[in-house]
């Protein structure tokens, strides 16, 4: 006799039955969770049905009325429908459902619509915009039609994998990145469509893939000067400006008069214009700052108030009087510019990391640095610039060899590191510790 198995759905969580009958595998889905008691309580229902199988009173349409095999089966079974109605109906009345209909749930596409429409009051419009293009490109053809509850983990690794092999704009496939991005806003679609219809999300344990680590390329102090002596002389004082404020690209192309305090000699970083789309706001709350200007920005500002016009808002436009536009900018003036100079190409935002590796080579505040930058900690300028200024973390054990050649009188000849070591090496345990007390500062005598 067939056996009636219970088995639970990997990407829903529901109970199902699995047995075979008349020689036809058939599995029906129940609503309910996976849990211990429901478990036992749809086992029970199993059981029942293997007997009425045994007896010959089993009839499909009493049990999974819902189901389409109902109309395979009819008139087939030979049972005795009304005495099994009669074991049935009591079962599945106290498991509150015996066999789940059909799930509805909206389409992909109508929720994600709900989602976009939901979620963009909370968006910069420059994120808007991303998420646009992620929906119509890339998730709406793929799962536009499919109700969200039947798209499981499955289907997500699939599609991740179908990303990987889609050209990229700089390299034959898609990157890690882009893949990530597409990715994590599928994810909060399902989570969300999960959340509220109360269905088992599709991705649970997908990691988003691993990313390389890109390097950042600043500029040298020579190659500053070189670029801001040979570009046109309308741009040098906005590229002056970005290499000497690490202002990011849309930070610096939206910035207007109203936001130069002449007094203070500050830039209030308020606003942003990114793809031609103007920003009441920047990338974070940290970004909002007020930078101090520096004699060469200064130098810059002034220059700029020589020619401001009164109907433009802009402190760097274009000749009609818009707000500079990035790609315009690179195509028109940056990228011939590197070639001219024999320059390795990079992007504009290198001025960025270009003032970041400056200041801290010069020796300024790291927290003032990060506080200049946007920064929220002295983090970011530790892990992503400290290799270009290599006394900045003091690694190269050229202090510690200083201050133990102050203390012991060493000769000057042996002043380098290992030299230090090896006069560390023949100290006795008690030479030892008394240089150490040397080292350590006195401790304030006790307050009275």
């Amino acid at each position: 006799m067939p056996k009636i198995n219970v088995r639970a759905r990997p990407e829903t969580g529901a109970l199902y039955f699995d047995f075979f009958h008349r020689g036809v595998r058939c599995r029906e889905q129940t609503a309910l969770a996976d849990t211990p008691e429901n478990r036992k309580r749809v086992e029970a229902l199993a059981k029942r049905i293997q007997k009425d199988m045994a007896n010959g009173t089993f009839d499909y349409a009493t049990y999974f009325p819902n189901s389409p095999r109902v109309d395979q089966f009819a008139g087939n079974d030979g049972g005795d429908s009304t005495a099994a109605a009669s074991h049935a109906a009591p079962l599945s009345q106290s498991i509150a459902v015996a066999v789940a209909p059909e799930r509805r749930t909206p389409t992909f596409s109508d929720f994600a619509e709900l989602w976009y429409l939901e979620m963009s009051p909370t968006w910069r419009a420059s994120h808007r915009l991303g998420v646009r293009e992620v929906l119509d490109k890339n998730l709406l053809p793929v799962f536009g039609e499919r109700p969200v509850h039947t798209i499981t983990k499955a289907d997500v690794l699939g599609f991740r994998a179908a990303l990987a092999k889609l050209p990229g704009r700089k390299a034959a496939t898609l990157g890690a990145a882009r893949i990530n991005k597409v990715m994590c806003f599928l994810r909060q679609i399902l989570n969300e469509a999960a959340d509220r219809f109360e269905f088992t999300p599709a991705f649970r344990s997908v990691k988003p893939l691993k990313q390389k680590r890109t390097d950042v390329q600043p500029f040298t102090f020579d190659e500053v000067r070189r670029i801001l002596e040979a570009v046109r002389p309308d741009f040098r004082d906005y590229l002056q400006v970005r290499f000497f404020t690490g202002m990011r690209t849309g930070e610096i192309n939206g910035l207007k008069w109203k936001h130069i305090d002449l007094e203070r000699r500050l830039i209030l970083v308020r606003e942003s214009v990114v793809n031609g789309e103007e920003n009441d706001g920047v990338k974070n709350d940290t970004s909002v700052r007020d930078i101090e200007m520096l004699p060469m920005v200064w130098e810059a500002i002034q220059n700029r108030l020589k020619v401001k016009r009164a109907d433009c808002p802009w402190v760097f436009s274009t000749m009609d009087g818009s707000a500079i536009n990035a790609n315009n900018f690179c195509n028109r003036l940056w990228y011939p510019l590197l070639r001219y100079l024999d320059l390795e190409k990079r992007r504009p935002y290198q001025t960025r990391h270009t003032a970041a590796t400056l200041m801290l080579a010069a020796g300024e505040n790291p927290e003032w640095i990060a506080k200049v930058m946007g920064h929220a900690s002295v983090e970011m300028l530790f892990k992503v610039y400290s290799r270009f200024v290599p006394n900045l973390t003091r690694r190269d054990g050229q202090a510690f060899a200083g201050l133990m050649h102050s203390r012991m009188g060493a000769p000057p000849e042996a002043s380098d590191t290992t030299a230090a070591l090896t006069v560390l090496k023949t100290l006795s345990p008690e030479q030892l510790a008394a240089l150490m007390a040397q080292m350590t500062p006195p401790t304030a005598p006790p307050s009275p």
